[in-house]
């Protein structure tokens, strides 16, 4: 059976004390809940992943990065690498989001050595894929999720990329509220699984983790996590509000 995953990506939000206050309550609400076969991950800023970590210690949430460099160590002023993610007990890290795309202009080869220096630490990849709005008004939404798929983790053998989480995010819903319908999101859903069981075969087709992103929220997530092949949601703006995650939470 497929894991449920709702993952919080809180992008650059909250000081210090506001993410205390909302990784507590999150915490308390999950103490309260018996969730089966669903896994929840809080992704902070870097500054306070130390605080997520010591919380989560006696909490039912794991913990992940926004982001991560391939190297270990070195002179690369600002970056965190792989090995102090590990000894910050983190447990995922999302790759290949659309921001750092568009904003950082990383490409598919750059975020492919993220995904390898991730699996050395053990630490899961959330590794994210999704067209942007003139792809999918012209078509081309198929071509380009296989490309960034095939050139930033194809390469892994079938070892190595079951451990890997798959996020489809539209890049034209996200923080616009205007989601992909639940059609839409099980089609590519579907064509993404259907390329790892191309690529990698059916049993594990069937095994792997495919989250959908892009303004999905309390409303619209049952519908969403409904469909076949969607199994959780990797969630932006909806995350930073306690009752409305935990609302996402228990759409399954």
């Amino acid at each position: 059976m497929r894991k449920k995953i709702v993952a919080g990506n809180w992008k650059m939000n909250k000081t210090f004390t506001e993410a205390e206050e909302l990784i507590t309550e999150i915490a308390d609400s999950l103490d309260e809940m018996e969730l089966v076969n669903t896994t929840v991950v809080l992704c902070p800023p870097a500054p306070y992943l130390e605080l997520a970590t010591d919380i989560a210690q006696d909490a039912a949430f794991k913990v992940g990065a926004q982001n991560v460099y391939s190297c270990d160590s070195g002179a690369f002023t600002g970056e965190i690498s792989p090995m102090m993610l590990k000894a910050l007990e983190v447990d995922y890290c999302i790759v290949g989001h659309s921001e750092r795309r568009k904003y950082f202009n990383e490409t598919n080869l750059f975020l492919a050595g993220k995904v390898d220096a991730l699996l050395k630490q053990e630490i899961i990849p959330i590794f994210c894929c999704g067209e942007i709005l003139s792809e999918r008004e012209s078509g081309l939404y198929f071509g380009v999720v296989r490309k960034q798929l095939e050139e930033s983790a194809f390469h892994l053998s079938s070892g190595e990329f079951k451990k890997l989480v798959i996020a489809y995010e539209p890049v034209w819903a996200i923080g616009t509220g205007v989601n992909a319908s639940p059609e839409q999101a099980q089609e590519m859903h579907a064509f993404i699984r259907g390329l790892i069981c191309e690529k990698y075969g059916e049993p594990l087709a069937k095994d792997i983790s495919i989250l959908y992103g892009g303004s999905c929220n309390a409303q619209n997530a049952r519908e969403l996590f409904s469909q076949p092949d969607v199994d959780g949601g990797l969630i932006g703006g909806a995350s930073l509000k306690s009752a409305e995650f935990i609302q996402i939470v228990l759409s399954f």
